[in-house]
């Protein structure tokens, strides 16, 4: 019997954006810019809830998670791309490939989950005020982040082990700027066909009950907020859930169009731009619609800001 991982490729060169070489200098300082913004934002996020009392809540909580995610989401990709920008290091082992396919895969499954939880939480929140104390306490709260975590690791195996067993014959050039499935099926010279139908189910399944969940969960919010006319608290509540479904459009969306669909996209280019999108932009937005425009998170951060140093 034949050993379907044997491979004759030991590295891949990650092409990273040809077209635009005679502007790498000003990729390599946008990038960087936006990964330092990015790492800030989520950092002063994490520490913000972490240090106020008041937000120790279910949702904060959640929060905190997703900066967490993000903080590593950004993390698989962007110091690599950079790493290629600055030096022309733009080679990854065959491992190492796999491996940052599968924390990749793993995080952004993860953070489906995630704001399919944050839904199902806002929708107890509003919807169920008088239960939602009992409902979501810590321990509930722990097992559903634990959960996510779990669910985006698990999700990303499968794929991970179908690219695995993949046979790499030559060329090793991947036309994008990190691993991901797509240009990896590209540079096969085993037949892929089973393995893009397998991928798109799992694909399909993570974003579909994460969707499913946000959706069923918005739905019922909006017609608790449309049946209570003139209920400040619920309108302040749905003000926050507003700044989620844009994350949740803006995440979703670009991972559908990438992943949730039976064939690859014949064109690269869409491919690293929509990836750009997803992997640099949202991480990016993530925090500024969510947490920075949060009123309880500006009070808690002008209490820290003001608060007394150490006599």
């Amino acid at each position: 019997m034949s050993n379907s991982t044997e491979t004759s490729v030991t590295e891949f060169i990650l092409l990273g954006f040809p077209e635009l070489c005679h502007v790498r200098g000003l990729l390599f300082g946008s990038f960087l810019t936006i990964y330092m913004v990015t790492i800030l934002e989520n950092l002063v996020v994490m520490v913000t809830i972490r240090a106020s009392r008041r937000l120790h809540t279910p949702m904060y909580f959640f929060l905190a998670n997703l900066s967490v995610l993000e903080t590593l989401y950004t993390s698989v990709t962007i110091p690599k791309l950079l790493a290629g920008l600055s030096a022309s290091a733009r080679t990854i082992s065959f491992s190492g490939c796999l491996t940052q396919l599968f924390l990749f895969l793993s995080l952004g499954s993860s953070e489906c989950f995630l704001l399919a939880t944050m839904a199902c939480d806002r929708y107890l929140a509003i919807c169920h005020p008088l239960h939602y104390p009992a409902i979501m306490d810590s321990r509930l709260c722990l097992h559903l982040a634990l959960g996510a975590w779990l669910g985006g690791f698990l999700a990303s195996c499968m794929s991970t082990a179908l690219i695995s067993r993949l046979r790499f014959c030559g060329p090793n050039v991947l036309n994008h700027f990190f691993c991901d499935i797509s240009p990896l099926l590209q540079l096969s010279c085993s037949d892929t066909a089973t393995i893009e139908v397998l991928d798109f189910v799992a694909a399909l399944a993570v974003l579909a009950t994460s969707l499913l969940a946000t959706v069923i969960s918005y739905t019922h919010i909006v017609a608790t907020v449309l049946r209570t006319p003139g209920a400040a608290g619920h309108q302040k509540a749905f003000s926050t859930c507003a700044s989620h479904l844009m994350l949740v459009a803006l995440f979703c969306t670009t991972t559908i169009f990438m992943y949730a669909r039976p064939h690859a996209i014949s064109s690269f280019d869409l491919n690293k731009l929509v990836s750009v999108v997803y992997s640099i932009v949202t991480p990016l937005l993530n925090p500024i619609i969510y947490c920075l425009r949060n009123h309880d998170i500006h009070e808690a951060l002008a209490k820290l800001h003001w608060a007394p140093g150490p006599s």
